[in-house]
């Protein structure tokens, strides 16, 4: 399958990035750690294989911060701008948050993850499969 580069920022441009497509996925997570995190009603990851994403301005900018057991969320030291979540659950690859990448990407989202954790001022309106349960991947 053929590959192509998408650049991404955050918001101040101090952070640069680009992953190559296609993309493994792309959902809406309604987790109250995402939405904390975003400070929304929830958030658009994509997943990215390691080795087709690339941090080309910034890298001192970023900062790690371990929000579990598992994960690690990093966000831009300048600007605030949430940008990636990485995880020991999927170590082949991590989460990039949707909105920071250029629109021409081939990730719209296919689902929603834990959908029992949603906040009820947020309607959802969309026909995509909703996952939940204890791990917030478990068909409803």
């Amino acid at each position: 399958m053929a590959t192509s580069p998408v650049s991404g920022a955050c918001l101040c441009g101090a952070v640069r990035f680009e992953i190559e497509t296609p993309t493994l996925f792309s959902a809406h997570c309604h987790c109250s750690m995402c939405r904390r995190a975003h400070g929304a009603g929830f958030v658009t990851w994509i997943g990215v294989p390691y080795e087709r994403f690339r941090v080309r301005a910034g890298e001192d900018r970023l900062v790690r911060y371990r929000s579990s057991d598992h994960g690690t969320r990093s966000f831009c030291g300048t600007c605030g701008s949430s940008l990636f979540c990485e995880s020991t659950n999927h170590p082949g690859y991590l989460d990039i948050v949707l909105a920071n990448l250029d629109p021409t990407v081939d990730a719209p989202p296919q689902a929603h993850f834990y959908f029992d954790d949603r906040v009820p001022w947020v309607a959802i309106a969309d026909e995509l499969p909703r996952f939940g349960g204890p791990t917030g991947t478990e068909p409803r």
